[in-house]
């Protein structure tokens, strides 16, 4: 079995229309995640789920990925933004002559550089 204290996670807190308490997630395992009424006890929720995924990926003899690597995130996320910005985003990819994911895309990869070197 892994060393499950070298996988990194986050933890945040949850809202009251959450439920309230604290949600873990591991940025190896994109569909791993636990919670708890204390950061305690969300962590240790957390490290139980932690066990049965990594158990569960041995058993169906699918890889398990190494601590810190990155995780098995697939590239692909969905956004829902109101209709106006939607519409902006249309024309200005137009503007461009680009399609409206190559848009984004570029947009957010700029704005990502740009906090990374702040």
């Amino acid at each position: 079995m892994k060393d499950l204290s070298k996988y990194p996670f986050e933890i945040r807190p949850l809202s009251k229309e959450e439920g309230g308490g604290y949600m873990i997630s591991f940025t190896d395992f994109s569909e791993c995640i636990s919670d708890g009424e204390t950061i305690a006890e969300a962590i240790e929720n957390g490290m139980d789920a932690l066990q049965e995924t990594i158990a569960a990926l041995e058993c169906l003899e699918l890889p398990v990925p190494e601590p810190d690597s990155g995780g098995t995130h697939s590239g692909k996320f969905m956004q829902r933004v109101p209709k106006s910005i939607h519409s902006r985003l249309i024309m200005r990819a137009k503007q461009e002559g680009v399609s409206m994911n190559s848009l984004v895309i570029s947009m957010l990869a700029e704005s990502l550089g740009k906090r990374e070197t702040v």
